[in-house]
């Protein structure tokens, strides 16, 4: 037992923001939930392209598909290698989500990064790859863009597990949050139960710092603002999280509660620090609270394990938290533009991931379309 899974007892899930063939076939994925307790997995076209688009780990498997469905397009391609790591994976957290009845256990797989502008098609992509994974303990990532919000109240109604991604602000969290519930009470009205589906809210972290301190180092906001950096993610979080402590005391949520309606999980995305200054451990030791996920990339992983801090630290200084935010705007930092960028931004890298993933497998023999 270590620092990772004594974060279990504080209400907080780790899950892994990695997936590679190679690391599941060896056993990988096994020994972290074995001796660390993880309790989930993520994926998105920036992993999966680090891990098909190089080297020669897929080739035997493409190799086989293509000789079996010559012709095939290159997205056929990539999902078929996609869902067969989504489907290792699950299995192997399948025991996780059977101990914990539905409540964790979960891999996730996102929708094409394409459609993250058209609603209907992300409701459709979502239907396709859950009935192609075929696995209770799947979760489908859909982007928390303007589209993507109905996407995701109409995929919870049709019975379909859902992470959020790309969420950079309050407001559009609570949004997402909001969808969730949607979802849940068409279904609640037609009788159908709701007590097995599981939702999270990437909310990520540290990418706002970047934008943020940036800002401040050309100068925004005056030496004032100085005192601001390294802080601005995590007060931001602080704040989505008192949220969700009011919005599950509420009486709509309650009475879905009643029904047995699991809350979603706010999920802390984007948690390796990429400022060298900071310690890199913390967007892990400051956002420590019940009903809450950390996706947790593999070096970040490695030193928590050796100087992670453990406490309730999510709930703490919640008033300095409100000023900061308040203190942020005062000055010009213009958080909420900075989301809204982020969340552009976050689009077109995912977008881009892809082309390169398509773009590698495609090149790979026997050529495709």
């Amino acid at each position: 037992m270590g620092l990772l899974n004594d974060l279990a007892a504080r209400g907080q899930a780790v899950w892994l923001d990695f997936v590679d063939k190679k690391f599941l076939a060896e056993g990988g994925l096994q020994k972290l939930v074995d001796e660390d307790g993880l309790t989930g997995v993520t994926s998105n076209p920036s992993i999966f392209e680090k891990a098909m688009g190089h080297g020669d780990a897929y080739d035997e498997e493409l190799a086989a598909y293509d000789k079996a469905n010559p012709g095939a397009a290159t997205i056929d391609r990539y999902e078929h290698l996609a869902i067969l790591d989504i489907q290792a994976a699950a299995d192997i957290l399948r025991p996780v989500y059977d101990r914990l009845d539905s409540k964790d256990g979960y891999v996730s797989l996102e929708v094409s990064p394409y459609l993250a502008n058209d609603t209907d098609a992300t409701i459709a992509e979502a239907q396709k790859l859950w009935a192609a994974v075929d696995r209770p303990n799947l979760m489908i990532k859909i982007p928390g863009t303007p589209a993507g919000v109905p996407a995701i109240a109409a995929t919870i109604d049709a019975g379909i597990n859902v992470n959020v991604t790309l969420l950079f602000s309050v407001e559009a969290y609570q949004s997402v949050a909001l969808a969730y519930v949607e979802g849940l009470e068409k279904r609640a009205a037609r009788g159908e139960p709701i007590d097995r589906i599981a939702s999270v809210a990437s909310f990520f972290v540290s990418r706002i710092d970047s934008k943020i301190d940036d800002k401040i180092d050309a100068g925004v906001g005056g030496d004032a603002a100085k005192a601001l950096k390294g802080k601005v993610a995590i007060a931001n979080a602080k704040l989505a999280y008192a949220w969700y402590q009011d919005f599950i005391a509420s009486d709509r949520w309650q009475a879905l509660a009643a029904k047995g309606a699991q809350v979603q999980r706010l999920l802390w995305a984007s948690t390796g620090t990429k400022n060298p200054d900071y310690r890199d451990t913390l967007y892990l030791d400051t956002l420590i609270g019940k009903d809450t996920v950390n996706t947790v990339p593999p070096k970040t992983m490695d030193a928590f394990r050796i100087r992670g801090t453990v406490g309730d630290t999510l709930t703490e200084n919640v008033e300095d938290a409100r000023k900061v935010i308040a203190d942020q705007e005062a000055l010009g930092l213009d958080l909420k533009g900075v989301a809204d960028t982020l969340v552009e931004e976050g689009v077109a890298s995912f977008s881009a991931a892809f082309d390169d993933l398509l773009g590698a497998i495609a090149a790979k023999h026997p050529a495709s379309v």
